[in-house]
């Protein structure tokens, strides 16, 4: 199995003896693009295996991983600016294909000689693509698709001996190839679920161009992580910060698989959870599974510290160092007056998209700090283990399943480690503020899943905003908090589209939510997809 699905490559790309005997690989070499591990997670999918590397790697390097084909990542950078990661020349010198996608293409432009410039309209979303020439790479596609596209620079003329393929709405140059030279571009994403022939172009460049067997599979998942686990803890113990969701369930059996009984899960109720969510976590891996758990509750001592806290990324890193200095605690409970029980490792539930919105690799922008990544404090007691830490949500359900997890946890939709806390915005999460919260989720969880729509969504969820509005109930005036519903549709949580939930459902929604919470007088319907915006709202 490779190193990425536990850890980011190594500088010396050590992941590559990881490699199947016999196995065809491509390397992403990453820019720091958003969905930079998503196309390598694509080109997973695809059955080749892929390994993100970074743009400084030394080309030696690379070269001795002998990939079949390379790709090129996006990157927030524009190619032009001062300090932007630059194109090592010699990787067009390796004798292998070369896709540049996004920020990719426009790198291969830019330094080839062709003309990239910040266009006057950004395109964001979804966009029309007209091919014009389908040359190899787009070959059989339609002349007319959509695809999904974030950048404001753009390709307006392509360097000598190639091709232009195809244009969209804001891109006069959208595609391009030089078959003689074996270098593609792309500007659009194919790696996103929103470009509905990316998977198509994705084969077309990993089998027709590179000439990769499609055979490398992830089965081997949960027995590679699980050596990898013993591997780092030894005979030591660890303690897991279990919230219920799969995330941190996946990387607690993982672990409990691996290493037994040294290992206890510690389930802190912070009053941050949902309705009757506490009680359920408890039933589900004290009594089911059999797994050691300690249940702490602190709900005033998070609660205390969140008093007066109403900006976002503060409440993250509160809650995030909370967290651990509970975790601390007991630890040091767990180990007695000798301390020879001491738990050396803390178990997280991190993920790859975590990760990257956090701002975990070099060139990346931070979007916002997760409370197991960005939040953790500087003088963290405890080594982390992280089995999940490059895998995406479809990943860990899958492994989920293999563990046999019930369905109930492996397709419960995610839900933020800093809990209703962050879904109280511009405000402080007061007990009373997350007592109206609660109990308005409470309500659409209840009638999305009568619906029948809970699996087909990512996340369903509200948001209370800071603001009060007027209202008329039983013919008196009243001031009452807003709710927001937010549901939407995604594969991986790093693109989103709102979900078009029915009218009659909306209503309904609505209905209960202002005739059974005497706070709510008005609820909202949040339209805004990812990107522009993000799934959570702070």
């Amino acid at each position: 199995m490779s190193e990425s699905l536990a850890t980011l490559p190594a500088p010396d790309l050590a992941g590559a003896d990881a490699v199947a005997a016999g196995s065809d690989e491509v390397l992403v070499v990453d820019y720091g693009g958003q969905y930079s591990q998503l196309i390598a997670r694509r080109i997973r999918d695809c059955g080749v295996f892929s390994e993100l590397v970074a743009h400084t790697v030394p080309l030696e390097e690379i070269a001795s991983r002998r990939p079949r084909g390379i790709v090129l990542s996006g990157g927030p950078a524009s190619v032009y600016a001062d300090g932007a990661p630059r194109l090592q020349r010699g990787l067009l010198d390796l004798g292998v294909p070369v896709l540049g996608i996004c920020y990719g293409m426009q790198l291969l432009m830019h330094e080839l000689g062709g003309r990239v410039e910040q266009a006057q309209v950004g395109e964001f979303g979804r966009s029309n693509l007209t091919v014009a020439n389908a040359g190899t790479l787009l070959a059989g596609l339609p002349a007319q698709q959509t695809c999904w596209m974030s950048h404001r620079d753009t390709v307006f003329e392509p360097p000598a001996g190639f091709t232009a393929l195809a244009s969209s709405t804001a891109s006069p140059v959208a595609a391009v190839e030089d078959r003689e030279r074996g270098i593609y571009g792309i500007q659009f994403h194919p790696e996103v679920v929103h470009t509905p022939y990316g998977e198509d172009i994705l084969i077309r460049f990993l089998t027709d161009i590179c000439g990769c067997e499609r055979t490398w599979t992830a089965a081997s998942i949960v027995q590679d992580q699980i050596e990898r686990i013993r591997a780092q803890v030894g005979e030591g113990s660890a303690i897991c910060g279990l919230s219920g969701g799969v995330d941190s369930s996946v990387a607690a059996l993982l672990v409990h698989r691996a290493i037994g009984d040294r290992l206890t899960c510690v389930f802190v109720d912070h009053g941050l959870m949902r309705k009757q969510e506490g009680e359920q976590v408890i039933e589900t891996f004290r009594d089911t599974f059999r797994v050691p758990l300690v249940a702490v509750d602190a709900e005033q001592r998070f609660l205390s510290k969140l008093a007066g806290v109403t900006e976002p990324e503060r409440k993250r890193k509160v809650i995030g160092e909370e967290f651990i200095r509970v975790f601390e605690e007991e630890a040091k409970r767990l180990a007695g007056d000798d301390g020879d029980g001491s738990a050396r490792y803390l178990v997280q539930g991190t993920l790859y998209s975590d990760v990257i919105e956090s701002g975990g690799r070099p060139g990346s922008a931070t979007i916002k700090s997760h409370h197991n990544v960005g939040g953790l404090p500087e003088d963290l007691d405890f080594d982390l283990v992280e089995p999940l830490r490059s895998l995406f949500k479809d990943e860990v359900r899958a492994v989920g399943t293999e563990l046999g997890l019930p369905d109930r946890l492996v397709w419960r939709q995610p839900f933020p480690g800093p809990g209703l806390a962050i879904r109280v915005v511009g405000g402080e999460a007061s007990r009373e503020r997350l007592d109206v919260l609660r109990e308005a989720d409470h309500i659409l969880q209840e009638e999305i899943r009568a619906a029948g729509l809970y699996r087909e969504l990512w996340q369903s969820f509200c948001v209370l905003p800071d603001i009060r509005t007027v209202g008329v109930q039983g013919d008196e005036r009243t001031y009452g908090n807003v709710v927001v519903i937010r549901a939407v549709t995604s594969d991986d949580a790093m693109t989103a589209d709102w979900a078009r939930l029915p009218y009659d459902l909306l209503e309904k929604i609505a209905s209960r939510m202002m005739g059974e919470i005497r706070e709510v007088n008005r609820v909202v319907l949040d339209i805004t997809s990812k990107p522009p915006g993000t799934i959570e709202w702070e």
